[in-house]
Formats: C-alpha cells, structure tokens, sequence
C-alpha cells in the first residue's frame, strides 16, 4: 500500500472526506441505509481515478452504493480505507480483486459502530448534555449553544483527521482495527465509562423530591431528610431503575414511559407525597 502510484492529491482526500462529514446521512433508506451517502461521498475522488474510464467509473459507483451502516463519526475511517482500495484497483486492476473492497466495507462496519455508540453516543455524548442541561436552568440558551459547540468541536475535527487517516494507512487500518484483543478490551472499558456517566447524569438531573412531612406538635419530620440520610438520591435512582426495567425487560417505547412517568408524578403531587 506504501509504494501504490498516487493519483489522488490531498485536495481531493480532503473535498472527500468534507462531502462524508455533510451528507454521510443525506438520502438514508431502509434499502441502502447510509449507502448513498458513502458513494456521494466519495463520488468526486473516483471521477478522479477513473476520469477516462467511464465503465470503470460506473462499476466504482456502484461498488459504493451498497447497503452501508455504521456509526458516522469514527465510521469516517471506513470510506477512507475504501477510497485507499479504491485507489489500489484503479492503478492495478489485474492484481487487485475488486471484492476486497466491499467485503472490507462489510467487516468494519459492525465493530466500528459498536465503538462508535459505546464511546459517542454512550458516554461522551451524555456528559456534553449533562453540561448542556446544567447550563439551561431557568431556560437559558447556553446550554444548547455549548452543547452544540461541544459536539461539533468534537466531531468535525475527528471525522476529518479519520477519514484522511484511513486513507492513508489503506489496508494497514483494517488490521488494527480488527484485532480482536484490542476491540474487545476497548469496548470493555468504554462500556465501564458509559454505565458510570449515565449513573452520574441520572443522580444530577432525575428530580424526585419527597414532599411528604409527618407532624406531631412542633415536632415535624422531613420524610426526603430521612431518605437522604440513608442513601441521597435513593428515589431518582429508584426512578431511573424501575425505568430501565420498563424499557429494557419489559419493552416499553419511550412514548409509553414518559406518559406513564408523567401519570405518575401526577398522582403523587395531588396525594402530596412528592
């Protein structure tokens, strides 16, 4: 892969990788999934390759806008890696099976979005909404503006320097991502991290408060004070496991859970309980 013929310059690496981070997601179909968006985006650098070769350049299309599906952020390293192949076959179409190429596709995409959610979606993601909703009490407008400038910080910067990376490695990217002590202990520890964000950010933001107060006299008794004094937080945390359960043994949708939380909390605010 080090010593292949360059025909692609860093410019249309780079108009490449910007088409991935705009319109990863444009046209998405239960078809083809995010398969359109993975063959625009690399669309521009094949006319490139294949610019006096239109048969050649209509099988490459083709070849890119197949069923794909994988988490986008640090999926951006996939199209990279493809765009690399797809260099490879272009210079030596004889010694270079055209398969590679898809069944590459393939192979990354379970792993890649399986990291991808555990480290993205599950863990830091949470934390900027964490950021996000501490700073929008009293319905201030930072919140969402520093959650969005948190995010996009992230993501826009990453999904550039991976997809450039995986072109630049080829296929030497797909054996470190595929090495499966490294995947498994990876996804171990980011899975720990999440449990623990997600611990974190339903003890912060779940708000239960116990109203209810036993009076004798002057004596009165705080029944949140008592509760507090055993484990603070108990019935967030109460709430947010009997929620999981719900959902996740029981099937509840999401709609179904906020009624039944807001019916809930209804009948304890007019009991006075909470």
């Amino acid at each position: 892969m080090k010593n292949r013929e360059k025909k692609l310059t860093k410019k249309d690496v780079a108009k490449a990788s910007w088409r991935w981070m705009f319109f990863h997601h444009s046209a998405q179909n239960y078809e083809r999934m995010t398969g359109t968006g993975f063959g625009h985006s690399l669309s521009g650098a094949l006319e490139v390759l294949y610019e006096d070769d239109k048969k050649g350049l209509s099988e490459a299309l083709k070849r890119n806008l197949t069923f794909f599906n994988t988490e986008p952020q640090l999926g951006a390293i996939i199209p990279g890696i493809t765009l690399a192949l797809e260099e490879t076959y272009a210079n030596n179409p004889e010694d270079f099976d055209p398969e590679i190429i898809a069944s590459t596709k393939n192979a990354l995409m379970g792993p890649i979005a399986g990291l991808g959610d555990s480290l993205l979606i599950g863990t830091i993601n949470p934390i900027f909404l964490s950021i996000g909703i501490g700073l929008a009490t009293n319905g201030s407008p930072v919140g969402p503006l520093v959650f969005l400038a948190l995010w996009l910080g992230l993501v826009v910067p990453m999904k550039y320097y991976l997809f450039v990376k995986g072109y630049d490695l080829g296929m030497d990217a797909v054996k470190i991502l595929m090495n499966e002590e490294i995947k498994t202990k990876l996804t171990t520890a980011l899975t720990m991290i999440g449990l623990i964000v997600i611990g974190g950010v339903a003890s912060t933001t779940i708000q239960a408060p116990i109203a209810a107060q036993f009076s004798s006299g002057e004596l009165v008794i705080s029944l949140q004070e008592i509760l507090d004094k055993i484990m603070p937080n108990l019935f967030p945390l109460i709430v947010a496991l009997v929620s999981y359960y719900l959902a996740a043994k029981r099937g509840w949708s999401t709609n179904k859970l906020l009624l039944a939380i807001l019916a809930f909390a209804a009948v304890m605010v007019t009991l006075g309980i909470m």
